[in-house]
Formats: C-alpha cells, structure tokens, sequence
C-alpha cells in the first residue's frame, strides 16, 4: 500500500470513529457545559480550565453516543434515518471495536475529571448512566416517558462546567441545567414526529407513536411555551447571575418561540412543527452565549 492510499485509509478511519461519535448530537451539549462553567466563574476561566473541561465534556459524551450506538445497532439497521451509520452500515467491523473505542473516552473523561474536584466526576458518571442505561437499556423501548427518564442526562454537562469552576453544589447551576433538561423532549419529541414510520417500525414507543398526533404536537407546544417562560423566570429569580445582557439577548428568542409554539399549538402541522424544531437548536445555543457574555462583560 502506497504512502497515500496509507493516509487516505487512516484519515477515512479517524472519519468514521469520529461519526460514530454523533457530534451533531453532543457539541451542543458540550457547549452548554463551558456556559456552564463561565456562569460559575463571574468572568473569564483560566484557558487551562476552559480546555480541560472540553476535553472530560467531549471524551464523555462522544463515549457515552458510541457505546449507545453499540447498544442500538438493531434498532438502526431498521430505521431509514440511520441505517447508514458507521457500526449498522458495517464501516466498523466487528462492532466491538467502536464499544471499545467509546469505553475508552468515557475512561479518559473518569480520570481527566479528577484532576478538577469529586462533583465534576459525580455528574459525569450521573449523565453518563442516565443516558445509556436508564435511557438507551432500560427506558427506550418500553415506555413513552424515555426522553423523560433521559432527559436529566441532557443537563449534566452544564452542572459539569458550573461546579468546575465554584466546587459546590447552588440553585444557579440547577437552574442552568433545568434549561437543558426542558429541551430535550421539545427536541426529541420533534424529530420523533417526522420520523414517525421509522420509529413505529423499530417498535420504539415515543410520544408521537403512541398518541394521535394532534396530541403529540400539543404536547410539544406546551412544553415550548413551559420553556420560554422558564427562560423568563431566570432573571427573576437571580437578576445578577442571569443579568441585564442576557435578558436582552434572550427575551426576544423567548417571544419567537412562544410564538412559533402557540402558532404550532393551534394550528399543528408538520410544517409548522418541523419550524420549531430548527429553532430549537439556535435557540438554546444563543441563550448559552448570552450566559456567557453577560458573565464576561
């Protein structure tokens, strides 16, 4: 094998462990985590902090997506959406690999996590064992509460980078999460609508499969609205962390969605529906930066 046909096959390979990640899935999660860590901080964290708690955020949740991948294999050979993912299109043969791969970042991220404080390891091992036991083993296939019962491991990469930098355990970090944790069914539950077939296919009981969907669209209305108002209250129940910036910043992306929620809520349509959920990402994406800026400047 020639030099480049050598780098060409060792750049696809670092290309498919890289996907096998689901990075679309937790950069958003990890930057949740370094909001997390500016709020807790009242300024800017030391460079050295900001990129270890990268490296733990990252390393573990990448680890936790492909050892849940490993666990999901069956399920996504079935489904449309992603039958064309690393371990069910057969691009990492045998499986094993890939649940060797992610056990080691979940490693790295144990042991990178000691070197800040017990907390930081605490909440890790926490969303760690939400997601892939409670939600990917023992929720996702038998009960419509799933995103529920997973949803908490959605907020503990923002508790993460909050008690990285105050060491202790406050309602602003709590709060922080709650954010994050409200989310995730408005997310899920979205996507769980457009792909609908796919789902019943698997035998996968999300909300949109098990109820009509007039219901299951309400359902995420209301839960939008929840979380436009939730978004609201955090200025009102801590003015100085959650301060002036981020209420200006954010109080019109909270109009949007509690418009964009009630318009789904009385008229839901997929259209309607799938325009919430591409809001959703930016949404919690500019509430973070706005944490951010307010906690800097």
């Amino acid at each position: 094998m020639s030099q480049a046909s050598s780098l060409s096959h060792l750049t696809k390979t670092l290309e498919t462990y890289f996907r096998v990640t689901k990075p679309r899935v937790w950069w958003l999660l990890v930057f949740t985590g370094v909001g997390g860590l500016f709020l807790g901080t009242d300024g800017i964290p030391p460079l050295e902090k900001i990129i270890l708690i990268l490296a733990i955020l990252i390393s573990g949740s990448a680890g936790a997506e492909t050892v849940a991948n490993y666990f999901e294999i069956d399920i996504d050979r079935i489904m449309r959406r992603t039958m064309r993912r690393p371990l069910p299109s057969g691009q990492i043969n045998p499986p094993e690999k890939a649940l060797a791969f992610g056990l080691i970042l979940i490693v790295i991220s144990v042991m990178l996590s000691l070197t800040i404080n017990l907390y930081v390891l605490a909440f890790l091992i926490f969303g760690i064992f939400d997601y892939v036991v409670i939600y990917v083993l023992l929720s996702k296939r038998r009960t419509p509460l799933n995103i529920f019962l997973g949803s908490f491991a959605g907020g503990a990469p923002a508790m993460m980078g909050h008690v990285a930098a105050t060491n202790q355990l406050t309602l602003e970090g709590f709060l922080l999460a709650s954010i994050v944790v409200l989310w995730i069914p408005i997310h899920v539950w979205s996507l769980a609508l457009k792909y609908k077939d796919d789902y019943a296919r698997a035998n996968i009981p999300m909300l949109p499969v098990i109820i009509s969907e007039d219901k299951a669209i309400r359902c995420i209305a209301s839960t939008s609205i929840l979380m436009a108002l939730f978004n609201f209250l955090l200025y009102l129940l801590d003015p100085i962390k959650f301060g002036l910036l981020y209420l200006v910043i954010t109080a019109p992306l909270s109009i949007a969605l509690l418009y964009l929620s009630l318009r789904l809520f009385f008229s839901p349509t997929h259209t309607n529906t799938w325009s919430l959920f591409k809001f959703t990402s930016p949404y919690l994406a500019l509430i973070f930066i706005a944490i951010i800026l307010n906690s800097t400047l």
